[in-house]
């Protein structure tokens, strides 16, 4: 690669140019690979910081005066990698060092272990809270419970019986509905939904609902949406919907095993020792969604994009490189590289990684990836 070649990128394509160099020359120190580039004090520090964030390079300990070898040159100003001629202090003494080079595979895996491992906290945290929520159902609540109203969990596989016991709680909910779907309602029973909104709002119980921000923009759902509302349904939208479930009157929760499969087994719980611990996921979900009819204007997030842009952010995410998506979509790398700076502006990313995190979980990568081609 030429000086002129890396000197015209910009941004994030510093950083690859950069981070290409150490890879290629495992040995240079970063100030070495910077100055080969011809990157300034300021682009060297943005470079870095992109890299170390990414996990691509692992900052290599800070050396004193005289044992930097040929990069320090015997100086305190090479032990720091100075460059007086472009006016900057240059780089942090870490980076005249030879840094740590990570692969990209071995910086994803870490990543996404540290995404694991934040899960797994966040189940276990779950975790604990059943484990108390089900001691209090035991022998400590069932002391002052009513007979009759211990803790029943069942495994109902049966599609039948759970339309059924949906069906029941239209003529027993006394106070409160509280529902969550991570889809649309099938259209042959959006009628039948609206006349149990109907009964239940008339006998003065409360019936909340939150929906997938997506199944506001299909045109059908957005209808039974408003007619929802219209009878006295609460109605919220959120990004994130982790599960179908329906809770009644704190004594009743149904939950979807799987909520991509509408005929999937389905989880009956019955008692208030583990009703209410659904109940404060759902509480936490509400409080995160926005009334129905009242969305606040919405972060960017992609509604801008070509269907060009989201072609090349797609491929990209499915690990195809520039030239091959230059060749997919019968365009230049410098047209390839201009789609992505628009994509990365659009989703006001600061990297490609950061870009394709955000494209993630907006949904612009659902779909079948883009296989690669030789």
């Amino acid at each position: 690669m030429s000086k002129n070649a890396a000197g015209a990128r910009t941004g994030s394509e510093q950083a690859l140019a950069l981070y290409q160099e150490l890879r290629s020359t495992a040995s240079a120190s970063f100030d070495a690979a910077a100055r080969r580039l011809e990157l300034t004090g300021a682009e060297r520090e943005r470079c870095h910081e992109e890299l170390v964030a990414l996990g691509l390079i692992e900052p290599a300990p800070v050396r004193t005066a005289g044992t930097n070898g040929a990069d320090s040159a015997g100086s305190p100003e090479g032990a720091h990698g100075a460059e007086g001629t472009d006016g900057t202090d240059g780089a942090k003494g870490s980076c005249a060092a030879a840094p740590v080079v990570v692969a990209p595979d071995v910086a994803l895996l870490r990543l996404l272990q540290h995404e694991r491992e934040r899960l797994e906290n966040r189940l276990a945290e779950t975790s604990r809270a059943h484990t108390v929520l089900e001691t209090l159902a035991g022998p400590f609540l069932r002391a002052g419970m009513e007979p009759g109203s211990e803790v029943e969990v069942e495994i109902v596989e049966d599609p039948a019986r759970i339309r059924r016991e949906l069906a029941d709680l239209t003529d027993t909910v006394r106070s409160s509905v509280h529902a969550m779907l991570t889809g649309s309602v099938r259209r042959e029973e959006m009628s039948l939904e609206l006349e149990r909104d109907r009964d239940r709002v008339a006998r003065g119980v409360l019936v909340q609902a939150v929906y997938s921000h997506r199944v506001g923009h299909v045109p059908e759902m957005a209808q039974h949406l408003a007619e929802r509302a219209a009878l006295g349904v609460e109605v919220r939208l959120s990004p994130v919907v982790p599960m179908n479930m329906v809770l009644a009157d704190e004594n009743f929760a149904l939950l979807s095993t799987d909520s991509r499969d509408p005929e999937s087994a389905a989880i009956l719980a019955r008692g208030p020792g583990l009703v209410r611990s659904y109940r404060a996921l759902y509480e936490y979900c509400w409080l995160a969604a926005t009334p129905y009819g009242h969305e606040e204007p919405a972060e960017r997030g992609g509604d801008g994009l070509s269907e060009q842009q989201r072609a090349a952010l797609r491929m990209l995410a499915s690990g195809i490189k520039d030239e091959q998506v230059a060749r997919n979509l019968g365009v230049s790398l410098r047209t390839v590289s201009r789609l992505i700076s628009e994509v990365m502006q659009e989703l006001d990313a600061a990297s490609r990684f950061e870009a394709g995190v955000k494209a993630a979980r907006l949904g612009l990568l659902d779909g079948e990836p883009y296989e690669q081609t030789t």
